[in-house]
């Protein structure tokens, strides 16, 4: 497949930097790379971009940003990576590309300047010139290399002169023979497995034969006694007839060598020739939405437009479900900044598309209100009667139902709520770090996702142990200023607590919800603008009635907050 065919989906942009941090976007999903190493970083890319490029079974382009500058690259399914400049169409005269090491192999297989790749080795027109010297003409600087002589060459007895005439081939026509199955035996090449018992002991058919051309005598000397030491032939190698030895071939094909001439690797199996019956082509569903959907139901079969592929795009980002359980924390020190809006209806993109297994905890002190805007299970349990449970629900005997005691289950949008006690004063529902661990530990046994409801005091070591076992945090902010100032403050204070807290800084998710009705677009803008020098992601949320007050459910937002949500959830599954 040469570069003009290979499509330009799924589109894939990559960065790696010298402190081993980076990150793929695969069709806008984003995928943090975090690293040792600049070279660590450029083989956990590869290995993204080779399981993409798998996964659609062909080859993908790549476009990746360096140390070193910007190049375009394409990404083969086997880990091959070739510059796009010089992805070579089949039918060239020039050999392919050496492959680069597989997604595990040593570092600078990817992510160096195309000058550094090793580049294919061309064809030089040997000279015309009659040798003076007799002796055996071996390839020579500019020609072909020994293995590519070897596998491309006929293996004619005599490339000199045509030789005596032999009896007479299967055809009954004098001056035919068969090939001799043997490979060149030139300097540096060792014989093949297959040149003692040649193509019948394979159990493959005999090779067509064939009248080899006159060739003049190129001067005095010996005539040579072998392929390997006639001189090469300056024309294309695609002109040379005959394949350089017993080939596999496959049942009613034309009897072309099965060698892969891209990887540069010898003849291929039977199995590994052959397309199974069980690869299907990823097809893309025909629109649903707008005119394009209209015209879908009718029976016009349309693709969908570049919105809609963005929002199924992010319908994949937050359907995924991640090894081991993950924990996201929603922080602002200021109160009334949205983290209470965004932990649920997060909770709700989640579980709606990822399906269960997502829990959203209150970790408050002093009142928190994640219990007042969800919804109420039989029950009137919270994190107070949890807690003295949390051995016996580790224990081996304990199962996942036994969790309905102390949680409430979201009918509508299929997650579980842990309350806190809201009218019990702060003494009276302390919790101390340890029993932070505790919960989170029961969470993490029973749920895939846990997100959890902050408090304001960014001093309680309850708060504080929160973040050390969090992997992605959304700071919640509206577009009042103060609201604003103070997730900044806080991004910029965690950049500077530990190494971790300065990473969850870095790649933290900001979502910015509009305050007021009457605030025009532009106050949106302004403060996403002002986070996105701070964080990874900003998204932002149009104002909606639904999310005032009451119960916050995903179903009762309008057609564009749920978009919105949506985006923000693919934002947040990227740092997952």
């Amino acid at each position: 497949m040469s570069s003009d065919t290979v499509p330009r989906w799924p589109r894939i942009d990559a960065i790696v930097r010298e402190d081993g941090s980076g990150e793929v976007t695969i069709d806008g999903t984003f995928h943090a790379i975090s690293a040792g190493s600049l070279e660590e970083a450029r083989v956990e890319v590869l290995r993204r971009v080779t399981e993409n490029a798998a996964r659609v079974g062909r080859p993908v382009r790549a476009s990746a940003t360096g140390p070193e500058g910007l190049w375009n690259l394409i990404v083969h399914p086997d880990g091959t990576v070739v510059p796009e400049e010089d992805e070579l169409a089949p039918s060239s005269p020039v050999s392919s590309p050496t492959p680069q090491a597989p997604p595990a192999a040593a570092p600078g297989s990817v992510f160096e300047p195309p000058a550094q790749q090793q580049q294919p080795q061309q064809q030089q027109p040997q000279q015309s010139e009659p040798r003076d010297e007799p002796g055996p003409a071996g390839p020579g600087p500019g020609d072909l290399d020994a293995e590519d002589t070897v596998r491309r060459l006929p293996t004619r007895p005599d490339a000199g002169t045509p030789g005596p005439a032999g009896p007479p081939g299967p055809g009954g026509a004098p001056g035919t023979f068969t090939p001799e199955p043997a490979v060149g035996t030139g300097p540096g090449i060792e014989p093949g497995p297959a040149a003692a018992d040649g193509p019948r002991a394979a159990g493959q058919q005999p090779l067509p034969d064939f009248t080899p051309d006159p060739v003049p005598d190129a001067g005095p000397g010996p005539a040579p006694s072998s392929a390997a030491a006639a001189p090469l032939d300056p024309a294309p190698l695609d002109s040379v007839p005959g394949p350089a030895g017993p080939v596999d071939t496959v049942p009613g094909s034309t009897g072309a060598p099965s060698s892969d001439t891209r990887s540069g690797e010898g003849p291929r199996s039977r199995r590994e020739v052959r397309e199974s019956f069980l690869t299907h082509q990823q097809d893309e569903e025909p629109a649903t939405r707008g005119f394009r959907g209209v015209l879908t139901r009718i029976g016009i079969r349309v693709g969908p437009s570049e919105d809609e592929r963005a929002e199924r795009a992010d319908e994949r980002a937050v359907s995924q479900h991640w090894p081991g359980p993950r924990t996201i924390s929603m922080v602002n020190g200021k109160g009334g900044a949205g983290k209470t809006p965004s932990t649920v209806l997060l909770a709700a993109v989640f579980a709606q598309f990822g399906g269960a297994g997502v829990v959203t905890w209150d970790n408050n002190q002093t009142r928190g209100t994640l219990g007042w805007r969800t919804e109420q299970g039989p029950h009137e349990s919270t994190l107070l009667d949890l807690l003295p449970q949390t051995d016996r629900l580790l224990g081996p005997s304990a199962q996942a139902a036994d969790l309905a005691r102390y949680v409430h289950h979201q009918t509508r949008d299929r997650y579980d709520v842990l309350r806190s006690k809201p009218i019990a004063m702060a003494n009276e529902q302390r919790i101390e770090p340890q029993d932070v661990d505790a919960i989170h530990a029961v969470l993490s046994k029973y749920y895939r996702m846990i997100l959890i409801d902050s408090g304001n005091d960014e001093s309680d070591p309850m708060w504080q142990r929160m973040i050390d076992l969090t992997d992605q945090l959304v700071v919640a902010t509206t577009t009042r200023d103060d609201h604003a100032e103070a997730g900044a403050l806080l991004l910029e204070a965690l950049a500077t607590r530990d190494g971790r807290s300065a990473y969850l800084a870095q790649q933290a998710v900001v979502v910015v919800s509009q305050a007021d009705q009457k605030e025009p677009p532009s106050e949106l803008e302004r403060v996403a603008d002002g986070y996105r020098s701070l964080a990874r992601a900003v998204v932002t949320i149009p104002f909606d009635p639904a999310m005032v007050d009451g119960h916050l459910r995903y179903g009762a937002l309008r057609p564009d907050t749920r978009r919105a949500w949506l985006a923000a959830g693919a934002a947040v599954a990227g740092g997952l």
